[in-house]
């Protein structure tokens, strides 16, 4: 192979050159003494080529430390092409770059990154690189946290309200229990109540976003809600989503028609095993 041309040879220390400029930290660009020594020989021929210069390596190597994270970094290894493939050729061979494996992933797992990163720009594979390491962190992040949440007894906890009636504060309490992995149901009236089964993180978690979210335009004296009773032994999930059993519960009694039927909520709860919730709650 023949070495490049000076135009050429010109382009490629400019690679370089915008690598540093985009790196300028030593801990994010490391540069081999070997490669400093060959961009010093080489910038000094390109100003006066008349003499082909000793000693030049096929390539010049350097290495990009790609922040992650604030903690977490990957390192692509580079390696800039000096040579032409033949003397007819017009553009030097592509630059080649590769992943080292850091300490938080496999091998496998850094092949896998490796297969799909974009040919021929090394620009390009660096965005990509940060993009699926982050995505790769992102992923086991959740794994991580799933398994920590599967391991995490479930409990059934109770509350109480004095009075519920606005539909859509209901409906919330219904619909935003399933991003919580909450199962229970909902009971409308005077009193009201509401049941949740799942993790107490969770449960702590959407109850508090209810209150800040959903509730957000009610003045905090009114916000009254009570935990009247917590399963925490051997608790199985009794109720296969979330629901509101207001209009399918009983007869309903009072001025207005919102005082739940509190003897049909007993025998409600009592035929799915949780008459002793019902006195903790409602007595």
């Amino acid at each position: 192979m023949a070495i490049l041309p000076a135009d050429m040879m010109e382009s490629q220390l400019s690679m370089i050159d915008l690598l540093i400029a985009m790196f300028p930290s030593a801990s994010e660009l490391e540069i081999p003494e070997s490669t400093r020594e060959g961009i010093d020989t080489l910038r000094d021929w390109c100003q006066d080529p008349t003499e082909t210069p000793t000693g030049i390596p096929s390539s010049l190597s350097l290495a990009v430390c790609l922040a992650v994270t604030t903690e977490k970094t990957i390192q692509v290894n580079i390696k800039i092409s000096l040579q032409l493939e033949n003397p007819e050729s017009k553009e030097p061979l592509p630059i080649t770059y590769s992943l080292r494996q850091p300490e938080w992933m496999s091998k496998a797992e850094v092949a896998n990154m490796a297969a799909a990163m974009p040919p021929d720009d090394v620009f390009a594979a660096f965005e990509y690189i940060r993009d699926e390491a982050m995505h790769f962190l992102e992923t086991r992040q959740t794994l991580t946290e799933t398994a920590t949440r599967s391991s995490e007894p479930l409990v059934r906890v109770w509350f109480y309200f004095p009075s519920l009636s606005t539909r859509g504060k209901r409906d919330d309490l219904v619909n935003y229990a399933s991003d919580y992995s909450l199962t229970g149901f909902v009971l409308a009236g005077k009193p009201g109540v509401l049941c949740l089964e799942g993790i107490s993180t969770d449960i702590d978690a959407y109850m508090s976003f209810i209150k800040t979210n959903s509730w957000g335009d009610i003045p905090s004296h009114q916000k009254k809600v009570s935990e009247r009773f917590r399963e925490t032994a051997d608790i199985q999930r009794v109720f296969p989503g979330m629901e509101e059993i207001t209009d399918s519960l009983g007869e309903r009694s009072g001025q207005r028609a919102n005082r739940g039927d509190m003897q049909a909520l007993e025998v409600w709860l009592k035929a799915r095993g949780l008459h002793e919730a019902f006195e903790n709650v409602i007595f």
